[in-house]
């Protein structure tokens, strides 16, 4: 009996290294960040005179944060927030993707990838940890006030471990 005992021992020790093995730290964007992420983007598109919808995602590319300013299309309410969660999920820029279709990468348009300009990763300590997704005048300004709105996180203060 001891002997069974002893293994069964040893196979739930086993067991739990190998789990502890298998677990890693994702951060991810916090609501201040969010905020801030948003805050930054709206006083760019009012420098701009360049009413906009503003998407800040998380890692996941689920939505923290939101903002249709007064002017803008409706439709763009859900263009930014797919750029953002495209830029989320994908690690790169929109405009990457538009520019790999624009040279005869095709797939990403039969994948229903959203593929516009205007949705640029927050990168924290090279880790992708949330998204902000503009849609409002043209392509190039998105573009600008995305990256700007993006570069506001740079510390690990504005991220969380979930």
């Amino acid at each position: 009996m001891m002997k069974f005992a002893n293994t069964i021992g040893l196979l739930v020790a086993l067991v739990s290294f190998a789990a502890r093995a298998q677990t890693v730290q994702i951060r991810t964007l916090d609501q201040a960040g969010a905020e801030n992420v948003l805050q930054a983007a709206k006083e760019n598109a009012r420098k701009r005179n360049a009413p906009s919808a503003i998407a800040v995602v998380d890692f996941a590319g689920d939505l923290l944060a939101f903002e249709r300013m007064d002017g803008v299309r409706p439709a763009s309410a859900e263009l930014a927030i797919e750029k953002g969660r495209t830029a989320a999920r994908l690690q790169r820029p929109t405009e990457e993707i538009e520019d790999s279709i624009n040279q005869g990468r095709t797939a990403f348009v039969t994948a229903g990838i959203p593929s516009l300009r205007g949705g640029v990763p927050i990168v924290v300590n090279g880790k992708v940890v949330g998204a902000v997704g503009i849609a409002g005048k043209n392509k190039e300004t998105d573009v600008d006030i995305a990256k700007e709105a993006a570069g506001v996180v740079s510390s690990a203060a504005a991220v969380n471990q979930p």
